[in-house]
Formats: C-alpha cells, sequence, structure tokens
C-alpha cells in the first residue's frame, strides 16, 4: 500500500501543499455538473481557465476533483475560490479527523468514504473534502470512482428538490450519501457475522479467528471514522451562517440520526465480535479439555496394565504361575477385569 509519511512536511512553512495519505496519489479529473431549475449540464474539464466561467454564472455549479497529485493544479483552484492555505493542507493530509470549518465566504467538511469489497470482505477508504460556497460545492477525493452516481443521476432527471434548492442542499446530499452508504457496509459486515456464528457452532477452526480479528479492525476503523462525524455533523446543523438556510438545517438533523443509528450498529457489531472471539478461544479451550480427558482415561486405565505386563516381564527363575501352560490367558483376563472395572467406575463417576 502507498504511504506518504508525516514527516516529509517536517520544517515546512503553515499551508504547504503536500500529499500525505495511504492511497497512490493520481493526477487530477475535473468533472462538473452545472444545473438550475430548467437545465443541467455535465462534462469534464482539462483546464482551471475552463473551469472559471461557471464560478458566477448564477446556476450551481459541483465541481468534482478526483486526485491529489497535480498539488500546482489544486493550489490554482484554491486561489480562485479564495480557500484559506490551512484548508487546502488539510486537503491534502488525507488522515483528516472528520470536522467541519467554518469561514466567512464558504464551508469545509471533510469525512471519510468507504468501499466494502465483498470478494476479499475488506473495508477501504478514502478521504473526501467538501466545500460548500455559494452557488458552488467543491469535493475533492483521492482516487476515481465514488458513491456519488444516485446525486448525478437525480441532477440530470429532475427528480426531487435538488435542482430547485441551493448549493448547502447539495453539500447536504453528498454527505448524506456518504452515511447512508455506511449502513450498507455495515449490513455487509452483519450477514458475514451471522455466517461466522454458524461456522463458530459447527466447526470453527483458525480461519475463522482471523476473520473475526479482521472484522474487528474494521470496526475500529468505521467507529475511528464516525465518531468525529457525528459531532461534525452536530456542528453543522446547529451552525448559523448565510450558506445554510433553515429547510437544510432540518435535513441535517435526519443525517445526524442516521449517525447515531450507525454508531450503535458499530458498537454492537463491536461486541458480538469481541464475544464470538471469546467463543472461540472457549470452544478451542473446550476441544482441548476434551482430548486431554480422553488422553488422561486412556493413561489411567493403562497404568495397572502396565505394571502386570512389567511384573511378570521380570526375568527370574522362581515366579507364580511362570510355567503353568493357562498363565498367559489368566494374565490377559485380569488386565481385561481390570480395564472394564475402571471403566465402569468411571461412568458412574461421570467422568466419560
Amino acid at each position: 500500500m502507498f504511504r506518504k509519511k508525516r514527516s516529509e512536511k517536517t520544517g515546512l512553512p503553515p499551508g504547504s501543499l503536500v500529499y500525505v495519505g495511504e492511497n497512490a496519489p493520481t493526477l487530477s479529473a475535473i468533472e462538473v455538473i452545472d444545473y438550475n431549475k430548467e437545465t443541467q449540464n455535465a462534462f469534464k474539464i482539462k483546464t482551471i481557465q475552463e473551469l472559471l466561467k461557471y464560478k458566477d454564472n448564477n446556476n450551481i455549479s459541483w465541481i468534482n476533483i478526483c486526485g491529489l497529485a497535480n498539488t500546482q493544479e489544486l493550489e490554482a483552484i484554491g486561489k480562485e475560490y479564495n480557500l484559506h492555505p490551512l484548508l487546502m493542507e488539510d486537503m491534502l493530509n488525507t488522515n483528516q479527523r472528520a470536522k467541519l470549518d467554518e469561514y466567512e465566504d464558504y464551508l469545509y467538511l471533510v469525512l471519510r468514504m468507504f468501499y466494502y469489497s465483498g470478494s476479499i470482505k475488506e473495508i477501504h477508504s478514502e478521504q473526501i473534502s467538501i466545500v460548500i460556497g455559494k452557488g458552488y460545492v467543491l469535493s475533492f477525493q483521492e482516487t476515481e470512482g465514488d458513491i456519488f452516481d444516485p446525486i448525478r443521476d437525480r441532477i440530470r432527471t429532475g427528480k426531487g428538490k435538488i435542482r430547485k434548492m441551493d448549493a448547502d442542499y447539495l453539500g447536504y446530499c453528498l454527505l448524506d450519501t456518504i452515511v447512508d452508504n455506511y449502513f450498507i457496509i455495515m449490513e455487509s459486515i452483519g450477514d458475514e457475522l451471522e455466517d461466522l456464528e454458524d461456522e463458530l457452532v459447527k466447526n470453527p477452526t483458525q480461519d475463522t479467528l482471523q476473520k473475526l480479528y479482521r472484522i474487528k479492525q474494521n470496526m475500529l476503523l468505521l467507529r475511528k471514522s464516525v465518531w468525529p462525524l457525528r459531532e461534525a455533523i452536530s456542528k453543522f446543523q446547529r451552525l448559523e451562517h448565510k450558506l445554510i438556510g433553515e429547510t437544510t438545517k432540518l435535513y441535517l438533523r435526519d443525517v445526524y440520526d442516521h449517525t447515531i443509528q450507525v454508531i450503535d450498529n458499530i458498537e454492537t457489531y463491536r461486541d458480538m465480535t469481541t464475544g464470538m472471539i471469546d467463543i472461540y478461544l472457549s470452544s478451542i479451550s473446550q476441544k482441548l479439555n476434551e482430548t486431554m480427558k480422553v488422553l488422561t482415561i486412556i493413561a489411567t486405565i493403562f497404568i495397572p496394565l502396565t505394571f502386570i505386563t512389567g511384573l511378570y516381564g521380570m526375568n527370574f527363575e522362581f515366579m507364580p504361575e511362570l510355567t503353568w501352560k493357562y498363565g498367559y490367558f489368566a494374565a490377559l483376563f485380569v488386565m481385561l477385569s481390570v480395564a472394564v472395572t475402571m471403566m465402569t467406575y468411571f461412568k458412574r463417576k461421570k467422568w466419560i
């Protein structure tokens, strides 16, 4: 996995644009969706000059930048939209906690977007930064590909309120889609936990334990991302800012409720995973105890038999029954009787 260490920024002045993240940086691809109540236009652009004509055209412009490798291009976008250098620095440092920063002319929201790979059952994440201004929304992603296609479809078809509302509503839609995707991931993890429960009861293996530890790590990753997001959304819905309308605040309250539900699910699944790990360890210990119990019983039964064979294996000339022709069969009968007597005693004591 690609990782650029934070130490590369050591000694640089505040606001220096250096990409710090786990995903390999890719060249920027800029997608613009420009719309109003009647029309919409979606396209990709290659130069910053093409972007400027959509800056103040009385429409709502959603500008989605995928890829953070071209810091010069990102710096040019930041200058055109008067973005603070510290904001740009936070955008490139992709290990940020979810937060909401308030500026005079725009709002800056940063959070994590998750993807669940069903084939390998792993969670991948990337940081997404959202800038909400008057008549525009800027979204910055680490890599191409996202979960915003339903929003693009709603803008294209004119369904819902999105083309009738301001940029703050578009920002809410992006946030709501990311939070709703958390539910999809939680459902997938829940299904996996149900399968592991059956496996745990029937035939737990070392692979079962590895799966449980992987789920536990995923829960920690989700918890680390969603808990600060709750604080950011709470601040968002209580914010008194000229860019946030009262109607959007009502919708933000709904997103906050969804975030609380996600947190509850995370805590529930964490407890389930921890409990299942304990059950696995207990079952393995129980199996070991059962094995040791069987071996102990076998060893205990053979102790007197070994004594008898050892006694009659001594090379003395004068021993009882040494020359008796039925001595061998008598010894076998005695050993069999001892074994049966001990087995009967163990069963009465309920040791076996």
